[in-house]
This record gives C-alpha cells, structure tokens and sequence, in this order.
C-alpha cells in the first residue's frame, strides 16, 4: 500500500476504536487507490484522504416513544453526513437492533462511492436506530417513527440531506417519518424522502430498483463473458425488498433463484421460488422464509447453515454485511459459481473477495457498485420531485439500466486503465473515488 494510503489508514484506525465494520469498508477502498495516488499524486495533498475518511458531521439522539402497554422505550438515532461534494447527502435509514455508531459510518462511507458511481449528483450518508420494527404494532411504529422525526427534521431537506429507507424501513415508516416532518416544518417538501408513496411523490420501479439492479449488473457481467442469465440457477440471501425484486427480475431473465433466506433460517426450493407466495408471506403476512416452506412441497426449510451451500451459478447476497465468509467463498467456487453481484452492503468479508478474485472463472462485483440502482433511482424520484413530472414504469426502468450499464462499463474501463483489467473492485473504487475527491479539490480546504 501507498505510504500515504497506510498512514491514513493506521491514523482512522486509531481514531475510530471499537468500529470494525467502517474500518473494513475504509480498508477496501484504500488498497484499491494504489494505482491512482501513484499516478496521481494530488490526491494525497491537501489533507484530501483525511477529509475523505472523516464524516463532515455525526448526530447521535435520544428517541423515546410509548409502547402499546403504555411503557416509556428510549432508542438512539443516528444521521452520519459523510461527504457532501457531490451534492446533497443521500443514503437511507435502517430501523435494526444491530444499529450502532460503527455500522451507520460504515454504510456512509460505502455511500459516498456508491452514490459517486451512478453520477446522479448526490453526496452519501447514512442514518438509522437500535429500533426493531419487527414484532411492533402500526402504532409503535408510528409513535417511534414520529419521536425520530422530531430531532431528525431539524438536519434534512430536499437541498441538504434527503433520507430513504433501508432494512427495517419500508412504505410505512416512510410514511409515517414523512408525515411528521411535514407537520413540523408546515411544509410539503416531496423531495426530502425517497421512497414514499406513489401517490404523493413516489416514484415507480423505486420498490423494485436495488434487487432489479443488481441482477441488471450480473447480466451485463454475463455479457461481457459472451454469456446470459438465462437457465443458470441463483442463491438469493434475504427475503426482504432487495432479495424479493432480485428473484424477480432473475426470473424476468430466465434464471431460477431456489433460496431465499431470513434471520431463523433458509429455504431451498428445488423447484424455483414461487415469487407470488414469497410476496404475500413476506410483504403482506409479515411472515417468515419457514412459512414459505410448510406452504411449498418442493422446498425445504433449514435452521442452521447458509444458502451458500447449494451449488448454483450464480450468488446474490442480498441480506446484510458480512453475510460470506472465506469458507462459504470457498464453496460456492467449489460448486462452479461464476457470479456474485452484491445487492446488500458488504455482504463479503474481506477473506471471502480474496476468494472471489482469485478464482480464474469468477467475476466478482462490490455492492457499491452492483446494488447502487435503489439509490440512483431515488435520485430519479427527486428528479421527478423537482419538475412536478411522473415517469412511467417502463421509463423510469430504462433509465435504472442505462444507468446500471453505464456503471458497469465505467467500473471496467477504470480498472483497464489502472492495469486491472476485468477487476469490478478496482474500477468500482477508483471511479467513485475520483469523481469525489475532483470535486473535493475543486472546493478548496472545507
């Protein structure tokens, strides 16, 4: 590593104790600008790499809200705004109980570059709670949504900080976040949100946009092998909004995903997942993977292990970080996989993309770059916020493909030009990283 990049690296480290989560992130993309700090070295003047690494400004808040039994609950909220000079900070909310100060920095800073690749003009961030909406009723979720909104509405807006949602975070607590920032501000701010409701400023193909992106970037990884999607079979993790439209859109291609996964286990259906019964257990019953499974003859629920273990051609992690370790990467090579596109958030620990990477038969893609579709759509709902416009579903999921095509194709051209070809990893890194620190040059010492 650049002497420079290992200074930083060590200095953030020391820091930063306790957050090992951002500390992988920052390491990943800080062994990727080899290549660019030694060709250019300006980019390690100015204090450009220590201005990177730290968020321009982090907010930790106390929610308290009243339960069903009418007890008192205090979470804490958080809005990490990491870097804004790309434009306003954009990157979602997630309501998990595993939320703290180290998992909102690392998901801010994957934000900045993965909001960089789409070139959509938005800056990253991240937000969240400790908050479980599982198990809570309308009203819970309500009164919490309406507590965090009231320390939350003072820091956001369609110009400074435009929130959307994440795990944990869907339709409703949008709604219910939207509607009390409207009470407080007495303003109806559409573009402040994304993510909401199609009929007050929501934006077709949003809904669908991550999971269908990310199977986007596999068939444009397919193609440029001379391959397709269609007849391989896929591993889906998750069975929330990402893996719902990534098995969709699989489908649409020809493929046939045969897992889906959550929190108490994972099925395997050798059949192919029943996308219809997938969406009424998951998105109307609010039920669990183990339900699909007493409802599917043909498949199998399973409480321990990980999807992994199925041979199929394709992976698309779509559940959380850290979700393929070295020996799960070991298998899914074993068994003759050829792609993994990443549509949750470092769902690959660093052992499991050293794996994937050295793997000759192997191409491997980075959530940032893979899964940057649901944001990059957001950043159409704004659009369409700000000229009062509507687009079509079939408008508005050409240009979630132009612009998935686009990433992919800048992310090769990239790594060709700084001498690793066919490397996603490198050319994700590096493009977004350049985009970012130009304009962080441009600025000036801010």
């Amino acid at each position: 590593m650049h002497p420079k990049l290992e200074k930083v690296l060590q200095e953030t480290a020391h820091r930063n104790p306790g957050e090992p989560e951002f500390l992988q992130a920052l390491t990943e993309v800080l062994i990727s600008l080899d290549p660019i700090i030694e060709r250019h070295p300006e980019y390690a003047d100015y204090g450009l790499l220590e201005r990177l690494t730290e968020p321009e400004r982090q907010i930790i808040f106390r929610v308290p809200w009243v339960d069903d039994n009418g007890d008192v609950q205090v979470n804490r909220g958080y809005r990490v705004e990491f870097n804004s000079a790309l434009g306003p900070y954009k990157g979602g909310l997630r309501f998990h109980k595993s939320v703290n100060r180290n998992i909102i920095k690392f998901l801010g800073f994957e934000q900045i570059f993965k909001n960089a690749l789409t070139n959509q003009g938005i800056g990253g961030g991240k937000g969240g709670s400790d908050f479980d909406p599982h198990g809570k009723s309308d009203n819970e979720v309500m009164l919490f949504c309406q507590s965090f909104m009231t320390e939350l509405y003072r820091h956001i807006g369609d110009k400074t900080d435009v929130p959307a949602g994440d795990i944990g975070v869907g339709g409703r607590e949008i709604g219910y976040l939207f509607g009390q920032y409207k009470r407080l501000t007495g303003v109806h701010e559409a573009g402040v949100l994304t993510g909401k409701g199609l009929g007050w400023g929501g934006s077709l193909v949003r809904t669908e946009a991550t999971g269908y992106g990310q199977v986007m970037f596999a068939r444009f990884m397919a193609e440029d092998r001379g391959e397709s999607l269609e007849g391989l079979t896929c591993a889906v993790s998750g069975s929330g909004n990402v893996a719902i439209y990534a098995i969709e859109k699989a489908q649409q291609l020809g493929a046939k995903p045969v897992t889906c996964s959550d929190s108490d286990g994972w099925v395997y259906d050798k059949e192919g997942i029943d996308l219809d019964l997938l969406k009424e257990i998951k998105e109307h019953r609010r039920g669990r993977v183990s339900d699909y499974a007493a409802q599917r003859p043909s498949a199998e629920f399973h409480d321990s292990g990980r999807v992994w273990a199925v041979p199929v051609d394709v992976a698309l992690p779509a559940a959380t970080q850290n979700e393929i370790d070295e020996n799960d990467a070991r298998t899914l090579v074993k068994n003759g996989c050829k792609y993994v596109a990443e549509g949750a958030n470092m769902p690959s620990t660093p052992q499991a993309i050293e794996v994937f990477q050295s793997a000759p038969d192997v191409s491997y893609a980075p959530g940032k770059a893979a899964n940057a579709g649901g944001v990059g759509t957001s950043a159409f709902e704004m659009e369409q916020n700000a000229s009062r416009s509507r687009w079509s579903f079939e408008y508005a999921e050409e240009r979630l493909e132009a612009m998935m095509r686009e990433i992919h194709n800048d992310c090769l051209a990239t790594a060709e030009e700084y001498g690793k070809p066919g490397d996603y990893v490198y050319g994700a890194n590096i493009t977004g990283f350049r985009r970012v620190a130009d304009a962080m040059l441009a600025h000036g010492v801010i």
